[in-house]
C-alpha cells in the first residue's frame, strides 16, 4: 500500500518547502505508482494563503492520527502562529501516538519542537532560526550545522518515540525526501528522482548547511572578539572556563548568553571552526593529515575523524578525494 503522507499547512507557508518535497514524492510514484499518496491539510478546511499571497486549497486534518503514515509540518514566515495553534499542536501528538513518522522542513521543525515530539532527541532547523529555537526548546539537541536529520523510532518506558526527520533550509527539504524515497524505495528510485530534478542525490560538501558562525565572527557581534580568537588559535584548549574569562564572564553566565547568541554551546562552536579549518586544509592540499590534526587542535587524526563524522557526515578523506579528483 502506499505511504500516505499528509502535508500540514499554515497562513503564510512558504511554497518552496511544499513544492520541492512534492516533486520528489512525485517522481517517486512515476517509478512505483503504489510508493506515495498525499493530501494538504490544515487546521480547517478551505485554502491557506502562503506567504507569496498564493491560496492554496486544503483539507481538515484527519480524524485519527492513525490516517497517516507520514506527517510533514512545512516551515515558513507564519510558523510562530502556527506553533500556537492548539488544535493543531494537539492533532501532530495524536498523529505520532498513532505510529506515524514525523518530518518537518526548514523552519516546520519549531512545530514539532512545540508540539513535545523532539523533546530530548536530535534535530535541525534553518540557520537563521537557530537562536531562537535553542532558546525557546533547550529540551532539544539541536544540531544547527547539519542539512538532515534523521532519529530513528524507539520504545521508551511509557510509550514508543516515533521517527523523526528534521531539515534546514528550502533545499534541504529535497535531501531529506530523496533519503525518505531511497529508505521507503530504495537507492535506485532516489536516484532517478535526483536525476529528474537535476539535483545531486548526496550533497558533495556533506552533511552541511551555512554556517551561522561566520556572521558570528564579524567584529561587532558580541562574541566577534573570542571568536576570531579561537579561529587564529585552533591549537589551543579552548575549554569553558578559559573563554569565559577572556569574556570577562562566569563560566555559568558565559555559557548559557553563548547559546542565546549563537544557538550552539562553546564546545560546538569550538569544534566547528576546527573543522572548517581542517576541511579548508584537505581541500587545498595540504598533504599531511596529522599535521592538520595538530594545528586545528585535535590533537590526533582518529578526533579529526569522528569530528568529521558527526558534523559532516564524511570522514576527511573524503575531502582529500575530492580535491585529487578535480571536486567530481
Amino acid at each position: 500500500m502506499a505511504h500516505r503522507i499528509v502535508f500540514i499547512l499554515f497562513p503564510g507557508f512558504q511554497q518552496l518547502d511544499l513544492a520541492g518535497p512534492m516533486a520528489v514524492f512525485e517522481l517517486a510514484r512515476l517509478q512505483r505508482p503504489d510508493s506515495y499518496s498525499w493530501r494538504l491539510a490544515a487546521s480547517t478546511a478551505g485554502t491557506v494563503r502562503s506567504s507569496a499571497g498564493v491560496d492554496w486549497p486544503v483539507q481538515a486534518l484527519p480524524r485519527t492520527g492513525g490516517d497517516a503514515d507520514l506527517v510533514m509540518a512545512i516551515g515558513g514566515d507564519g510558523i510562530d502562529a502556527a506553533c500556537r495553534d492548539v488544535r493543531l499542536i494537539r492533532w501532530l501528538r495524536r498523529a505520532s501516538q498513532g505510529g506515524a513518522r514525523i518530518a518537518s522542513i526548514c523552519s516546520g521543525s519549531l512545530l514539532l519542537a512545540a508540539a513535545g515530539l523532539l523533546d530530548h532527541r536530535t534535530a535541525t532547523t534553518h540557520w537563521s532560526r537557530s537562536r531562537q529555537f535553542a532558546n525557546e526548546f533547550p529540551a532539544v539537541r539541536l544540531q544547527p550545522e547539519r542539512i538532515f536529520v534523521k532519529e530513528p523510532a524507539v520504545r521508551g518506558r511509557s510509550r514508543r518515540l516515533p521517527e523523526l526527520w528534521t531539515s534546514a533550509g528550502m533545499t534541504a527539504g529535497i535531501d531529506l525526501c530523496l533519503a525518505l524515497v531511497a529508505h521507503d524505495c530504495g537507492e535506485e528510485v532516489a536516484r532517478e528522482a535526483a536525476r529528474q530534478l537535476v539535483v545531486e542525490r548526496r550533497r558533495p560538501g556533506g552533511q552541511s548547511q551555512f554556517s551561522p558562525l561566520l556572521e558570528l565572527q564579524r567584529p561587532e557581534g558580541r562574541f566577534g572578539e573570542l571568536l576570531e580568537h579561537v579561529r587564529l588559535n585552533l591549537r589551543l584548549d579552548h575549554r569553558v572556563d578559559e573563554l569565559a574569562a577572556r569574556a570577562c564572564m562566569s563560566p555559568r553566565h558565559f555559557a548559557r548568553c553563548f547559546l542565546a547568541e549563537t544557538g550552539a554551546t562553546p564546545a560546538h562552536v569550538v569544534e566547528r571552526l576546527r573543522v572548517e579549518a581542517a576541511r579548508a586544509a584537505l581541500e587545498g592540499g595540504q598533504p599531511s593529515v596529522q599535521r592538520i590534526a595538530e594545528d586545528c587542535g585535535f590533537g590526533s587524526p582518529e578526533r579529526m575523524r569522528r569530528a568529521f563524522q558527526r558534523l559532516l557526515g564524511r570522514p576527511p578523506s573524503a575531502f582529500r578525494r575530492a580535491e585529487a579528483s578535480g571536486g567530481s
